[in-house]
């Protein structure tokens, strides 16, 4: 993965390529709800007699409910059935994400100067649309021009679907455009699709590497510099 620019390398002639849009995932993006989620998960795990360890993050960190419950009905071996398993993870997640959205720090301030500079923004999740849209209720709606949940696409992260349908309805070129991510398969996801990734890890797993992919520890290290850099990169 090539090092990643540092906002102190900027100038303000970067901010003459900024991105055509930035299309945020959500969980551990934006807000600190991936830690919600994994609890969740692991509440669930737990009742079926699985514990959740490291080995269990791929399929968890990032995916649609009923991945994860998939995952669950196997490494647990129970008799219920997977859309009972997924009916009580979404519910479990749902009522924690109403009792605790936080933003993670420096999303507010991106936000913000991207709003200001004219950049249109898209939420892009893998989440239900009830968890989006409790998000967006403390986040504020207003901050998207586009939203995305799991139920907008056939298909969602891993594969390239969400974020081909947010360029699609920005009108933009998802090359033209930079992806906020967390997880692995968010980042996998948005690079399927053809955007520059900007990924902010919100729990220590292995990111993919790649000539567009940016890794850095915190969205406070993310100016609109720096976002212009990425997004001028070349394609290689």
């Amino acid at each position: 993965m090539p090092e990643s620019p540092r906002p102190d390398d900027a100038c303000p002639d970067d901010l003459t390529a900024l991105p055509a849009a930035v299309l945020f995932d959500m969980d551990g993006t934006l807000v600190d709800t991936e830690q919600l989620w994994w609890q969740a998960a692991a509440e669930l795990a737990e009742e079926l007699g699985h514990q959740l360890t490291d080995a269990d993050a791929p399929e968890v960190l990032g995916q649609a409910v009923e991945h994860t419950a998939a995952h669950l009905h196997r490494a647990s071996g129970t008799d219920l059935p997977e859309a009972e398993l997924a009916h009580r993870l979404g519910e479990s997640f749902a009522d924690k994400v109403a009792a605790e959205t936080v933003p993670r720090p420096g999303a507010l301030a991106l936000l913000t100067a991207l709003r200001e500079a004219g950049v249109p923004t898209a939420l892009v999740s893998a989440s239900p649309r009830r968890v989006v849209d409790l998000v967006l209720s403390s986040l504020g709606r207003d901050w998207f021009a586009v939203t995305l949940a799991a139920e907008d696409t056939v298909r969602t992260k891993p594969a390239p679907d969400p974020y081909l349908a947010a360029a699609e309805r920005l009108g933009l070129a998802p090359a033209a455009c930079l992806a906020v991510e967390d997880t692995p398969t968010g980042v996998t996801s948005a690079v399927a699709a053809g955007c520059a990734v900007l990924a902010v890890p919100s729990m220590p797993v292995p990111m993919p590497e790649g000539d567009r992919i940016t890794l850095l520890t915190s969205l406070e290290q993310a100016d609109l510099a720096l976002l212009g850099k990425l997004s001028a990169a070349p394609v290689g």
